[in-house]
């Protein structure tokens, strides 16, 4: 909870901060927004490996991925049908794949050390640029409205949601994981287990929460563009500011199964992006199934 609290209120005060300092509300969404909502990732991933505990690290990543596709659009589609054929995701969709293959291939040659990290890096910069750009070539149409963003919010009152986010994340993250590896020492299941299960979950109920909100407003279709953003981040900036913290062991298990679940989660998107099919109830109770049945193989 404190981490999702944290979360929201770092990014409420930097978002107007930075409109305040007169930074376009274009870029804020690209930059402090896209690192905002990742922050709980981040932080719980570096206080992991700080911890000496890398498998939470790296479960909490896959984890957080398989989770945005199966758990965090499953959900939505049983309140109100997400219409992909809306959207035009196709762009960010392929480079969400992209990044799949490049962490994949790299976990192959694992494990993920500081080139790894700034292979990862590079990536992301790269993907920032290109949405730069594509940002600005069709700003005319662009909205502008930024989740959080008040013009008129004091500034005491934007250094207070500052305040409390960069105390509050490192906190939460420092929380969760002491008591994320406690739990996996007295059940006796592995860290990374409990990386890709529990504190997937945790990490993820920004997004998750967001989603649900945005359904009862029948608004589903912002799901879609939050999990694609996110599984990005996590993917490129998280293992990437990770792995320059320390090496993250790839756990041989991950090789065989959880890389290619991730994967195979992504994947299934194809439908609803590129054939622009709708996810429907019926869809998202068979993602809901999914994600259900692979946890349930982790833990038994």
């Amino acid at each position: 909870m404190l981490l999702v609290l944290a979360g929201d209120a770092l990014v409420r005060g930097a978002v107007n901060l930075s409109l305040r300092l007169g930074i376009p509300a274009l870029v804020v969404g690209l930059t402090v927004v896209a690192f905002g909502t990742s922050a709980p990732e981040m932080l719980v991933s570096v206080q992991a490996v700080l911890n000496n505990a890398p498998g939470i690290a790296l479960g909490n990543v896959v984890g957080s991925n398989i989770a945005n596709i199966l758990l965090v659009l499953g959900i939505p589609a049983l309140i109100t049908t997400i219409h992909s054929s809306r959207l035009g995701l196709t762009r960010g969709y392929v480079t969400m794949l992209l990044a799949s293959a490049l962490f994949i291939a790299l976990a192959f040659v694992g494990p993920f050390s500081r080139w790894h990290a700034l292979v990862l890096l590079a990536g992301l910069g790269l993907m920032l640029w290109d949405s730069y750009r594509s940002a600005m070539a069709h700003r005319e149409t662009a909205d502008d409205a930024l989740e959080g963003a008040d013009p008129a919010m004091a500034w005491w009152k934007i250094g207070a949601f500052i305040v409390v986010g960069l105390i509050g994340l490192p906190l939460g993250a420092g929380f969760l994981v002491d008591g994320a590896s406690n739990i996996a020492r007295d059940l006796g299941i592995s860290e990374t287990v409990i990386g890709l299960t529990l504190v997937a979950v945790g990490t993820s109920l920004p997004e998750l929460a967001t989603s649900v909100i945005a359904a009862f407003k029948k608004r589903a279709e912002v799901a879609m563009g939050n999990v694609i953003g996110s599984n990005i981040f996590n993917l490129l900036g998280i293992v990437g500011v990770a792995g320059l913290v320390g090496d993250i062991p790839v756990p041989d298990s991950m090789l065989r199964v959880d890389l290619w679940v991730m994967l195979g989660a992504s994947l299934l998107l194809i439908p609803f992006i590129l054939l622009r099919s709708d996810i429907t109830r019926l869809v998202g109770v068979v993602f809901l199934a999914a994600y259900v049945g692979y946890t349930v193989s982790l833990v038994v």
